[in-house]
């Protein structure tokens, strides 16, 4: 995974008292709060369609069809194809569990700090700069 975050992002995350999930997957893995929602959806309701989400979540099946792709994009989410008894198919999407989901945000932070430091590396030891 690519990671591009902006000082800023984390800036704001670590001067909250108490950053919500919502706050702390949009900073780490540069979500936004309808994608979290969907993730968080997805969670309570394993195996769901892009249908069922939209229900749920009262969107648009396009916009859930991009969050979903973002989410699985991110590693916080599944797909599975499900034939159907009278032909066809049908994708489910279930979330990432949230121990994985807390694992990548670790590893997303760690890769962070590790460009951060190869940035400070970089810098020239000379004077007046």
């Amino acid at each position: 995974m690519s990671v591009n975050r902006s000082p800023d992002q984390f800036h704001e995350l670590m001067v909250d008292d108490e950053p919500n999930l919502s706050d702390v997957m949009a900073c780490v893995f540069g979500v936004q709060e309808h994608e979290v929602r969907t993730y968080q959806t997805l969670l309570e309701t394993p195996a769901s369609t892009v249908e069922e989400l939209a229900d749920e979540l009262g969107r648009d099946r396009s916009n859930v069809n991009r969050s979903l792709s973002t989410l699985r994009e991110k590693g916080l989410a599944a797909r599975k194809r499900r034939l159907l008894d009278g032909g066809g198919h049908v994708y489910q999407y279930t979330a990432t569990p949230p121990s994985e989901a807390r694992e990548l945000m670790h590893e997303t932070l760690d890769e962070w700090t590790a460009a951060v430091h190869h940035r400070i590396d970089e810098f020239d030891a000379s004077p007046g700069e």
